[in-house]
């Protein structure tokens, strides 16, 4: 009888105790941008770029498919002015940041 007791009061705990779900790819993506792109860059749907001249992330789809900018990402992304690090991202890391950059489509 105990068992059976303790058996239903660890299911009932199981099931009332929220699951800690790993990070998907949007969140893993919209961390990247947090740290490394939002100095300049607005990284949400509404704020404005701290940095004038840096386009919100949520207009990139308008200039660039989103899907076309992964061998960029990969190959390093280098611009004509001196505020923009040069960066070259994983496989994982374009898969995230692009899956976040498709959440502001």
């Amino acid at each position: 009888m105990f068992r059976y007791a303790l058996r239903q009061a660890l299911i009932g705990l199981f099931l009332i105790t929220p699951a800690v779900a790993a990070p998907t790819a949007e969140q893993r993506g919209k961390a990247f941008a947090r740290t490394n792109c939002a100095r300049c860059h607005a990284i949400d749907r509404v704020s404005e770029s701290p940095l004038k001249i840096a386009p919100p992330l949520r207009t990139l789809h308008r200039r660039y498919p989103i899907e076309t900018l992964g061998e960029a990402l990969a190959e390093g992304i280098y611009t004509g002015h001196a505020d923009m690090p040069a960066f070259e991202l994983s496989p994982d890391q374009i898969h995230d940041l692009l899956s976040f950059l498709k959440t502001l489509e």
